[in-house]
């Protein structure tokens, strides 16, 4: 497809094609912002500011200390820590001193992080003392060298940080025991550092600045190759598609954005950290977004103008007696990505706040964002909005040829931000890549003929009844609007008559929801073999830290 019939969508300002190549590494993107910002406070967290300057100089530090290490260009770093900020300091740090970042999730047990270090290689790591056990029981078994132990309170100064030590690890009890006897506390590393001078690598747009792991939901997780130009490239895209509600920031007012996703998942790392740095704005930095009170007591001492979210958090928000504790008038855009909104939770987010979620698209593999709503729309779409400059789409069938319009077929991305491979699997790259450069999603959707995308589900989500393909972001978008529904999730389950039956399982908002009343609204609301042949009540649904909901897990349980 060589023309794109999406770009008449675009919002006034926001060119078809912006230039990616302004800066050859992330490291002068954020250097740029040290300088231009120092006075600014880069990060909140837990009441303290932590300042574009002081975030400058910590992470000089912390890449002397790293490089002082005897770590060598191109040698991995894995990153192991929730929220806050130590996270974005090592981040600077570890690129600066001309090394590669593995983002690692938190919540991980030591199976999975012992997969990802092997995989990765990584000579280090910096690890929240929270998960120590967990790199205990694996690291004998890595190349892991030089253990970097960070504690929630490193960076809130003296007293108010033992007060947080104190209390995460002896009231809270979430530091189990460990034993990392050759372990360097993070405040003592940026000591030592300190008195070491940093040797700035030469880092170019092609070299390679993340490994963001991805897959573990389809089988063996794979490190999607992230190089500075890809992430570079997102991030000025993002900041290109924002621009006409941003704008709307009064002048003077520092722009403030919401991170309450974790900085290990790519979409808050480019969408949240990377984009405020770009910009100059004041991250929050939430620590445990499943807090809800607490997330909502710290947002009500901002003024917020982005909030990038998934759907469950937006809803669990939404729902919350307290939420009108934040004054949500300055907010300027919601972006919900990860996965799909629902338009039950998109109505009562715009009815609470006056803001629309904005849907947008993306994955680990696009750096992540590929497509996006106008940021000045005004209600929910129901689709994932249109291709960000610089990005192309089209439709493929199994065969790989382009459908023609109105057909589904697979979502094939080009642009910049999309990865060079699969780290050390180049198997797994071929599969994905076609032969003029677009990647394979795996999501099936749908184009209208103003060019906006509809994603109608994960080829390995849709349910086979009858011989008849069932999407369940269908039929969970139709449960959600039933009054006394809280959350929903759709699966297929092993059917003698039918090959596959659809299975619904509900998180109730209101206890008087009977399985009859369910079962009587999907009859008035969907076709007969989209219809729920199984209904089941649960008090949770399993979920990812992130928030997206781990079908597998719903479909392997009985």
């Amino acid at each position: 497809m060589t023309d794109r019939p999406w770009l008449s969508a675009y919002p006034a300002g926001v060119p078809a094609d912006i230039d990616v190549n302004q800066y050859n590494s992330l490291v002068a993107l954020m250097e740029e912002s040290f300088r231009k910002y120092a006075d600014r406070t880069a990060y909140s967290f837990m009441g303290k500011d932590v300042s574009y300057g002081e975030t400058d100089r910590q992470s000089r530090a912390f890449a002397a200390y790293l490089q002082g290490l005897g770590l060598a260009r191109g040698d991995r770093v894995a990153v192991m820590m929730p929220n806050c900020p130590q996270y974005p300091i090592a981040v600077a740090a570890i690129l600066r001193a001309g090394l590669i970042l593995v983002n690692v999730n938190p919540l991980y047990t030591a199976r999975e992080l012992e997969h990802q270090l092997k995989d990765s290689g990584a000579k280090a790591i910096v690890i929240m003392e929270n998960f120590g056990t967990t790199l205990q029981k694996c690291l004998a078994a890595t190349q892991v060298r030089h253990v970097v132990l960070a504690a929630m309170g490193d960076r809130l100064g003296f007293l108010k940080g033992a007060l947080v030590n104190y209390v995460v690890r002896n009231v809270k009890k979430m530091v189990p025991a460990f034993n990392l006897p050759n372990a360097v506390r993070f405040n003592d590393a940026l000591s030592q550092g300190a008195g070491r001078t940093l040797t700035p690598p030469a880092i170019g747009p092609d070299d390679v600045a993340v490994l963001q792991y991805t897959g573990g939901t389809t089988g063996v997780s794979k490190g999607a190759v992230l190089l500075h130009r890809n992430v570079i490239a997102n991030v000025l895209q993002s900041e290109a598609w924002n621009q006409p509600v941003m704008d709307r920031v009064p002048q003077g007012e520092q722009p403030t954005s919401v991170c309450a996703l974790p900085l290990y998942h790519i979409f808050a790392f480019t969408v949240g950290m990377m984009l405020s740095m770009r910009t100059g704005g004041k991250l929050l930095l939430i620590p445990n977004p499943r807090d809800l009170p607490a997330v909502l007591k710290e947002l009500s001492k901002h003024k917020v103008h982005s909030f990038p979210a998934v759907n469950t958090l937006f809803n669990g928000l939404a729902n919350h007696p307290q939420f009108d504790t934040v004054d949500w008038s300055h907010l300027k855009i919601s972006v919900g990505g990860g996965m799909a909104v629902q338009s039950a939770v998109a109505k009562l987010w715009l009815d609470k706040t006056g803001c629309p979620i904005c849907e947008g698209y993306g994955l680990s593999e696009t750096s992540p964002s590929a497509s996006c709503n106008p940021t000045t729309s005004k209600e929910y779409s129901g689709t994932i909005g249109v291709p960000l400059p610089n990005t192309w789409f089209k439709l493929l069938d199994d065969a790989g040829q382009e459908v023609p319009p109105g057909q589904a077929g697979e979502i094939a991305i080009k642009g910049p931000q999309v990865m060079a491979g699969y780290w050390q699997r180049p198997d797994e790259t071929a599969k994905v890549m076609t032969a003029d450069g677009y990647f394979k999603t795996g999501d099936i959707g749908t184009m209208d003929e103003r060019g906006f995308f509809k994603v109608i589900d994960r080829k390995k989500d849709m349910v086979l009844v009858s011989g008849f393909n069932v999407y369940p972001n269908e039929i969970e978008d139709v449960v959600s609007t039933l009054p006394g529904v809280l959350e929903c999730a759709v699966v297929g389950v092993p059917d003698e008559k039918t090959g596959e039956a659809v299975k619904l399982v509900i998180v109730k908002k209101d206890e008087s929801l009977t399985e009859e009343a369910v079962k009587a609204f999907c009859r008035a609301n969907l076709t007969g073999y989209k219809q729920p042949r199984i209904v089941e009540f649960r008090t949770e649904l399993p979920k990812t830290p992130v928030g997206k909901i781990l079908r597998r897990e719903l479909r392997d349980s009985k």
